[in-house]
Formats: C-alpha cells, structure tokens, sequence
C-alpha cells in the first residue's frame, strides 16, 4: 500500500548517492526561484498557515461580457511547505481555489470552489477565429497549469537530497 499511496499523494524520492542539502540551504534556494521569471512567488509561511513556505499563484482568466453582465474567474493555487529536518523531507500541501467577480465594478460573486489534494490543475480556453486562409482555427486564450509551479518547486527539493511529500490532510 505503500508505494501505492505515494503515487496517489505525488510523493517523490531523491536518487540514491544525493547528498541531502542543510535545511537552510534548501529554504534559501526554494525562495531564489522567485527571481528567475516565474508566474507565481514564494514566501515565508503566516502562523495560521502552519507552514514554513508557501508558494502561490494567482490568475485572472479573461473577463466575459460588459457591464452587469461581466464575469471573471480567479484561479488560485498554494502549495505550503513544511520542512521535517530529521526525515529529509518536504511536506506538501495544495490548495485550489476559484472564485468569480462578476458585474462592473466587480463584486465577489456566490459561486466559489475550493479544493486540497496532489492532483494537478490544468485550465485551458480556445475561441475560434477565422484564419488567413478564411477557414476556422483553434486560437488558445488562456492557459493555467499548476505543474509549471510544481515541477520547479519539487526538482530543487529533490536535487537537494531531501523527499517531496504529497499530504491529503492538513498539517
């Protein structure tokens, strides 16, 4: 059950022979990735939060319609972070949430989703357009894939010697 479980919570292990890295030097080089273009930040954890980082990510999809009428979907993603220094681990957490603004100005609308777990969070919207050769294409408008903050994240804590926990619980 148990190699079954980490596949369903994400859990990952670093290759044998890696030196684990002190726990200073992995929470510094996790907030240096704040700096090399990315969509989303990294920080020191709040006390409620019961972390020690937290990296988020907020989008706003395109807004729909004019007026009283208008609606825009935020899509937002945590992971938080615990470092366990005797195991040589990350524990991980993530946490989804949508929530819809609607009307102009907007106003936080009844509707919301939330959501914890390992699994990924991909969102995508096409329109159709009529391309140069007056056929209709496919045209992507928005794209949200919450892999591309988390492949970042886990491959330094793996390259760092130390395991990437996926938690289904809060901690």
């Amino acid at each position: 059950m148990g190699r079954l479980w980490d596949k369903y919570t994400g859990t990952r292990y670093p290759d044998s022979g890696v030196a684990p890295r002190p726990t200073m030097e992995l929470r510094e080089a996790l907030l240096a990735l704040n700096g090399q273009d990315v969509p989303f930040r990294i920080r020191y954890a709040f006390p409620k939060e019961k972390a020690d980082l937290v990296a988020e990510w907020r989008v706003l999809k395109p807004a729909s319609g004019s007026g009283l009428s208008r609606k825009q979907v935020e899509l937002r993603l945590k992971i938080r972070m615990r470092f366990v220094p005797l195991q040589r681990e990350v524990r991980t957490l993530d946490e989804q949430v949508q929530v819809t603004w609607v009307g102009d100005p907007p106003k936080l609308a009844v509707s919301r989703e939330s959501g914890s777990g390992p699994a990924p969070r991909v969102a995508r919207e096409w329109t159709y357009e009529k391309g140069p050769d007056g056929r209709r294409r496919k045209v992507e408008t928005f794209r949200f894939d919450s892999r591309d903050m988390k492949n970042p994240l886990r491959d330094m804590v793996l390259g760092a010697g130390w395991t990437w926990r996926g938690v289904v619980y809060r901690f």
